[in-house]
């Protein structure tokens, strides 16, 4: 059934770039859903809408009902003007910088090969579009909608195109791995309280830019004194804001970072010596800190007998040769669908599209990010397959 799948070739390459042009944001995504239900529409797969989002969830019922996978993509896009020159470019201000077009068009051409043999399987397939993956606000909705119930889902599927694990994984291969490959991700603020006052006399106030600068090199220690070196963790802060004159002691200080961590334990430990290190070094220097912890996304640990199925799936799709199933590491960065492998057993696998030759291998969250459209109908024929290999 898989091979049907190199026929839609320019069916999902059609569709991406139609999504391409229509990027939104965060759980608000009403062109995007639209496009969506148009094209379940046409392929006559019954859905239904989210009520706190843009996100859909639909079913191809098969003979029965005793079996369910979900196959899940997400939808939205990232606040980045894009600098493609792509002639399918946006112009709205936002972009597809990180796949997710073309993620929502391989489930749809998924969908399409799946509906159209549906006689054929011995079970339920669920498909799952969702909101609001960068902001880590999507898949807990998904789940408060009954994403994995009604009917129950078994396990779960998900992808993510790109070169997201640079030369491990080629262009046209896919990685899938079991266990931890992906971090967890999370947003912390933090804001410092002084006492303004002019610059040529700073004893008569309280600077919250010295407090902030001390403790932006104390929470670097966090990880390299308090975290084992074969644990990995990371800290970060990309965003202070303070002051307005060069000569003025101003009274506050903002800063935003992430913690990033392959372990719970270690997640929750980053988030509580952020907290108690900042808080003392500012009232050790007669200021104030205050905290916000903004939870996203725990790391993401794909099941063991799942993914070595898919493996299996994918073997037959791209041979051998064309899958990875061992990473030296896990990745840093964060996904949303850790929320659902914390509800049910699935995995996430990652399909190279790195093209040095197409200049498909920008990183990620780049203006000038794009993808080499050539491998797409490899990730619906990876969904297709595992859903053949699951339901028998």
């Amino acid at each position: 059934m898989w091979e049907q799948c190199k026929d839609i070739q320019s069916y999902l390459v059609k569709a991406r770039r139609e999504l391409h042009e229509i990027p939104e944001l965060g759980k608000d995504l009403p062109k995007t859903s639209e496009y969506i239900a148009k094209e379940l529409d046409r392929m006559g797969i019954k859905y239904k809408r989210n009520t706190k989002d843009s996100g859909i969830i639909a079913l191809i019922e098969g003979r029965n009902s005793d079996k369910v996978i979900a196959l899940r993509a997400d939808m939205d896009a990232l606040p980045i003007k894009e600098e493609t020159g792509l002639d399918f470019a946006s112009t709205n201000g936002n972009m597809h910088a990180c796949g997710h077009d073309s993620h929502a068009a391989m489930l749809l051409g998924a969908a399409e090969i799946l509906n159209k043999n549906k006689d054929k399987l011995n079970g339920t397939v669920k498909l799952i579009f969702q909101t609001a993956e960068e902001t880590a606000e999507g898949a807990e909705v998904m789940i408060e909608e009954g994403a994995l119930e009604n009917p129950k889902v078994d396990v779960l599927v998900g992808l993510h195109i790109g070169s997201i694990y640079g030369a491990k994984v080629k262009l046209g291969q896919a990685g899938i791995v079991p266990g931890n490959i992906m971090a967890s991700y999370d947003k912390f603020i933090l804001k410092v309280k002084g006492k303004g006052c002019h610059g040529s006399t700073p004893e008569k106030g309280i600077d919250p830019i010295t407090i902030a600068t001390n403790i932006v090199n104390a929470i670097q220690t966090i990880v390299s004194r308090e975290i084992s070196a074969t644990k990995p963790a990371v800290i970060t802060i990309g965003k202070i804001n303070g002051g307005f004159a060069y000569n003025i002691i101003p009274d506050i200080v903002e800063m935003e970072g992430t913690i990033r961590a392959t372990e719970e334990e270690i997640r929750q430990l980053l988030s509580s010596r952020i907290e108690k290190v900042s808080k003392d070094i500012a009232e050790a220097m007669n200021g104030k800190c205050e905290y916000e912890i903004v939870w996203g996304a725990p790391p993401v640990v794909n099941d063991k007998e799942v993914t070595a199925m898919v493996i299996e799936s994918a073997k037959k799709v791209l041979g051998d040769e064309g899958v990875v199933s061992e990473f030296d590491a896990p990745n840093m960065g964060g996904e949303d669908i850790a929320h659902y492998l914390n509800k049910v057993p699935g995995t996430f696998f990652f399909l190279g599209s790195n093209n040095p030759k197409k200049h498909t291998d920008i990183p990620h969250h780049n203006p000038k990010f794009d993808i080499d459209e050539d491998v797409m109908w490899k990730g619906s024929a990876i969904f297709v397959q595992s859903v053949c290999d699951y339901l028998k």
